[in-house]
């Protein structure tokens, strides 16, 4: 087809030249308004369609296509003649991957597209099938079946078409417009292996968009265009040699189009479409979902919103067109009408990768775009029938929609006015400028007053990407903006032609009837369009184009502690905080002391840095929408207090019970802190480090015998404030041999003693006493089973009768201790009780601590 296709591309050059507008299609998104740079090198592709015809069955109840190998193709439909008909029944597919040679399974292809226009039959106009992308392949295989309950079988002249999208030098690049780099894990096409074809088999399987070509021309100052029927020559039927699919094209050139219709100064009801001749099969009835805003009519037009929009520009004020929308094959040139003036928005224009950025062959339709007065609502779809696909190809799939619904399905343009992909990537859709309320034809009865934006994807069973969900509501948001429309809110559409919608409303043609702002096409037709989880997403994106912030709360204050639901800080703080909303949705932060603002922050801000003054604050976060509205967290009390804390006792040691080693003597260590406000910890700083609650007033520790000690201690209130403390001490080990002694001792000698050595005893009153200086003491013992019981005399006076006796056998065991407030001279002295049975007793020695 390439050759012949050379024919149409020289008389669309030739037409193009003679309007003197062949050059800047796409150029408008080049300006300091969020598009993105237009390369000035990229050409257009030029794409292929290869067409077969579907053998028929006799009885005209299914119809197929066998399996055969094609030209390259990576997006196919199924067309036929009346486009006022449907399949009402299943159309299936399975296609060889060019990669690997590997059939995939058998898969849908989606049956409810709408091919009509509101106001009458277009010349050329085919029924078709949704369009399915199934990757780069080189072979086919079709079969359709009528259901039972369709009594008229299948529509005549059943047609596969197959979409070479072309390869273009920015295919693989791809621009995540909704924040950060692309991440696309999925593989996008069959080249990624027979191992695939389970999944995409498997892949939602979801309902025509049916975008419907708006060709309405209620005003005499709006000049029609007329596209003559592009059918094939020949076709490839069933039992043919394998590889005679046809890629013929139109079998006449396409007439040399008259000047596009522009909206002009007349009243809003001449725009509003004519009802079309016959109305559309009856609708299903739906079950309503959550989420959505089922249309109510309303036969008072005067009920309608009264929002003014920025005034198309009549042909009488100018004679050239804006600036903002260059021009492009088929616009008007300085002879004709212009076209409207671009409003000012109130949201931001999130980048768009243009017609010129995605390739598109401008050379497929020399129409030229149609305006409506303004846009009232935005219709989501999704399109192509899979998730499966790659974001690198996402340029190739635009080229293939392009392609199926001027070639295939006989429209004048893409219908939809904006495609995202499932990276967040933005396309411009139907040309005609970008800013500009261009007709399109993707949600039948309602394209007068709208927008369409499609997620390419299935999105019945499978929700679709944040990323793309934040980027169909920038798109939303910036379109609605221009025309100064609560994305959050409702308006009144007058109804293009009769219809119904999935819920089973039914449209009278020329009656209003309520829709949200941002609705789903399935509220304006009746598909399952855009799939049962994207639907169900509806309201994040509307809250995402012109809700609040959502899920503002502040997340912490660095700085400062936290004691029960109050922070205490010294003076500065950092206050961070979280919000679910996407910051392109955010137009800026504020920190709030007392109700006032401190310091603010960009929408892509996540904390704020303030120095407050002593007292009790209150801080909140205010986080403003680009739509205006503004969130404001609870507020958080802060206290600023620099009060430091006390030690109200100061740190202490003393021995403690346990096992005595030289290297490691057990002792206590004690303390006391006190806060005016909160005391947040205490900490031990040396000869270790530890930290302590702030309710924790001891701690065990070991210390080593014979070397001083000094244990350093800090105490931090939750503000920051500190006050440190120490204690120093020496542990000794006095040996038993350096008491004084009465009555009998042994000697034993183990190395689990002491020193190696100990006394033992079992003579009633026999005893060990030692004098030292220092201000705790502790009992050294060996103790077993077999123990017995000893008396204990502190300067004089019996302490207490300690008892050895052990049912596991411990040496160098502390068993008793005593400490004092001071460091004073002191006697210890041990008698044997003489306990009956068990009466010897084993000493290790005794420690002090100095």
């Amino acid at each position: 087809m390439r050759p012949q296709r050379k024919l149409w591309i020289t008389a669309a050059v030739a037409t193009a030249t003679v309007a003197g507008v062949l050059t800047v299609q796409g150029l408008e998104d080049t300006s300091g308004q969020g598009g993105d740079p237009v390369d000035a090198k990229a050409e257009p592709v030029e794409t292929d369609v290869h067409r077969a015809a579907l053998k028929r069955s006799g009885d005209g109840r299914s119809a197929s296509l066998g399996q055969r190998k094609t030209d390259p193709f990576s997006m196919l439909g199924v067309t036929w003649t009346d486009p006022d008909t449907k399949v009402e029944g299943t159309i299936e597919v399975r296609t060889r991957a060019a990669a690997s040679g590997a059939w995939t399974s058998w898969v849908p292809v989606d049956t409810e597209a709408e091919s009509r226009n509101e106001s009458g039959q277009r010349a050329g106009l085919r029924g078709a099938s949704e369009p399915r992308w199934v990757g780069a392949s080189d072979g086919v295989e079709v079969r359709v079946a009528a259901a039972d309950s369709a009594r008229a079988g299948l529509p005549e002249g059943l047609r596969l078409d197959m979409i070479d999208p072309g390869e273009g030098a920015g295919d693989r690049a791809s621009v995540n417009t909704a924040g950060g780099p692309v991440k696309d894990k999925t593989a996008g096409s069959q080249a990624a292996g027979a191992g695939s074809s389970a999944d995409r088999a498997a892949a939602d399987v979801s309902a025509s968009d049916g975008h419907n070509e708006d060709t309405s021309r209620a005003d005499e100052d709006m000049v029609t265009t007329a596209l003559t029927a592009m059918e094939p020559v020949a076709f490839s039927v069933d039992g043919e040699a394998e590889g005679q699919v046809s890629t013929e094209g139109p079998s006449t050139p396409v007439a040399e189009p008259s000047t596009p219709a522009v909206p002009s100064e007349a009243t809003p009801s001449t725009l509003e479409p004519t009802p079309a001749q016959s109305s559309p099969s009856a609708p299903a009835p739906g079950t309503s979902e959550p989420g959505s805003s089922s249309p109510s009519p309303s036969s008072d037009p005067s009920t309608a919103p009264t929002s003014t929009p920025t005034s198309p520009v009549s042909p009488s004020q100018t004679a050239s067109p804006t600036p903002s929308v260059p021009s492009s094959p088929g616009t008007p040139t300085s002879s004709g009408p212009t076209t409207p003036q671009a409003p000012t928005s109130t949201a931001p224009k999130p980048p768009i990768t243009s017609r010129v950025g995605w390739q598109a062959d401008e050379s497929l339709s020399n129409e030229g775009p149609e305006y409506n007065p303004d846009v009232k609502a935005v219709f989501v779809h999704h399109t192509a029938q899979t998730s499966n696909y790659s974001c690198v190809d996402s340029a190739k799939i635009m080229r293939g929609l392009h392609t199926y619904h001027v070639q295939s399905e006989g429209w004048k343009d893409l219908g939809y006015n904006f495609v995202v992909d499932k990276c967040g990537t933005v396309f411009e859709g139907r040309k005609g400028g970008t800013d500009l309320p261009v007709l399109g034809a993707h949600t039948y009865g309602f394209n007068r007053e709208s927008a369409g934006i499609a997620v390419i994807g299935s999105y019945d069973t499978a929700a679709a990407p944040s990323a793309a969900l934040t980027s169909v509501a920038r798109v939303a948001a910036w379109k609605l903006g221009q025309y100064q429309a609560d994305p959050n809110g409702t308006v009144k559409l007058k109804a293009g032609a009769n219809g119904g919608n999935f819920n089973g409303v039914t449209f009278t043609s020329g009656s209003l009837y309520t829709f949200d702002r941002i609705s789903g096409h399935r509220d304006g037709f009746n598909t399952i369009c855009p799939g049962g989880q994207l639907y169900g997403q509806l309201p994040t994106i509307r809250g995402y184009a012109g809700g609040t912030v959502g899920g503002l709360a502040i997340k912490s204050v660095a700085g400062a502690g936290k004691s029960g639901s109050t922070y205490y800080a010294k003076d500065a703080v950092t206050v961070a905080w979280t919000a679910t909303t996407p910051s392109a949705f955010v137009k800026g932060y504020e920190l709030l002391v007392d109700g006032r603002a401190v310091a603010t922050a960009s929408g892509t801000a996540s904390s704020a840095k303030a120095t407050l003054p002593v007292g009790t604050r209150k801080v909140q976060v205010r986080a403003t929408h680009i739509s205006g509205r503004t969130t404001v967290t609870s507020a958080a009390s802060v206290t600023v207090e620099k009060t430091v804390p006390t030690f109200s006792t100061k740190p202490k040691l003393a021995l403690r019970g346990g096992t005595v080693n030289t290297a490691a003597v057990p002792v206590t260590l004690s303390w006391k802190a006190a806060d005016t406000a909160a005391l947040k910890e205490v900490r031990l700083t040396a000869p270790t480090a530890k930290t302590y609650g702030p309710t924790t007033t001891s701690a065990s520790h070991t210390a080593k015998s014979g070397s001083a000690t000094t244990w350093a201690m800090t105490a931090h209130d939750q503000a920051g404030n500190t006050a440190s403390a120490s204690v120093s001490g020496t542990p000794v080990i006095l040996q038993e041999t350096s008491a004084k002694k009465t009555g009998t001792w042994s000697a034993k000698s183990s190395s689990s003693y002491l020193g190696g050595k100990s006394s033992s005893s079992s003579a009633k009153n026999a005893s060990l006493t030692w004098t030292f200086t220092g201000r705790s003491a502790a009992l050294v013992v060996s103790r077993a089973a077999t123990s017995g019981q000893m008396d204990v005399f502190v300067d004089g006076r019996l302490a207490k009768t300690v008892d050895l006796k052990s049912s596991t056998t411990k040496y160098r065991d502390a068993i008793w201790t005593q400490s004092w407030s001071s460091s004073t001279k002191h006697t210890v002295k041990i008698v044997v009780k003489g306990t009956s049975g068990r009466p010897a007793i084993t000493t290790d020695g005794l420690v002090y601590l100095k």
